[in-house]
């Protein structure tokens, strides 16, 4: 199971619309689209959750793909939890 993160989607985008673009190619396991609290409109990103040879064929037809804003999608590899940004703290 591979998560894939989703940013640049428009305001209107919903679990449904994520959900329906993804399924073309395979079986979208979970989803988790950002919004805003009071609004309720998507913040531009979500994430989601498919199988690897799935996600990998998505992630390489929908990173770039135009969905009714004025950029495209980027789709990626979510890192894994080790991976950190940043000096950190501690650091000597």
């Amino acid at each position: 199971m591979l998560k894939l993160f989703i940013g640049n989607l428009p305001g209107d985008a919903s679990e449904s619309s994520v959900r329906k673009l993804f399924s073309t190619y395979g079986t979208v396991r979970s989803i988790n689209v950002a919004a805003d609290i009071f609004t309720g409109h998507c913040k531009g990103f979500a994430t989601i959750e498919m199988e690897g040879h799935e996600a990998r064929a998505a992630q390489a037809a929908l990173d770039g793909h135009m969905s009714g804003g004025e950029t495209g999608l980027r789709v990626r590899f979510e890192r894994s939890g080790g991976a950190k940004r940043g000096r950190g703290r501690g650091r000597r």
